[in-house]
């Protein structure tokens, strides 16, 4: 595993190999956005589409204002614009609608909950599904929930959740979906 920093010289001790984001990107098999919502596509562009052609592209990243009280991307998502940006590659909206100890650290969580696959290439959900089950999110926690327009759920799901942890007085927490009792 190597990791991609923009100041890759200030992350140290991390127990990882730390490396520029064009020399992460030519050796990844899989890529992260994890960066802030309102430069993403700025810094993908500086990497350039024939880096991350090909490579499936998981994106975390949600675009808020600096006060955290809008989207910046309110009539459609970051994962939209980055697939849009980049067509040759796939890229899954997941582990937006948590904090990054929950992500990490599911079984830290009082009970199952849910995480959402949004993206339109099935190998690149699959690969992120089996990642997202390496964190410890059993498969049965996976919630496909369609093509990469519905990242718009997940990332409008920030608001929301800045008023769930304003309630509980933490941020780490995630949803559940619970379907209807069978009959």
């Amino acid at each position: 595993m190597l990791l991609g920093s923009r100041r890759p010289e200030d992350r140290t001790g991390l127990g990882l190999p730390v490396a520029g984001l064009n020399d992460t990107a030519a050796h990844a098999e899989v890529l992260v956005n994890a960066t802030p919502g309102n430069v993403s596509l700025e810094l993908l562009h500086s990497i350039g589409a024939p880096a991350l052609a090909g490579t499936p592209l998981i994106d975390i990243g949600v675009g808020l204002s600096e006060d955290f009280t809008e989207l910046s991307h309110p009539n459609s998502s970051l994962a939209e614009q980055i697939q849009a940006a980049f067509p040759q590659t796939p890229v899954v909206k997941t582990l937006c609608t948590m904090d990054s100890t929950a992500m990490t650290a599911p079984d830290g969580l009082d009970g199952p909950s849910t995480v959402f696959l949004s993206g339109d290439d099935a190998e690149a959900k699959r690969t992120t599904g089996l990642l997202l089950t390496d964190l410890g999110w059993p498969p049965s926690s996976h919630l496909d929930i369609g093509d990469i327009t519905t990242a718009r759920g997940q990332e409008h799901f920030a608001l929301l959740f800045m008023g769930i942890a304003g309630g509980l007085g933490s941020h780490t927490f995630n949803i559940r979906v619970v379907p209807r009792a069978s009959a």
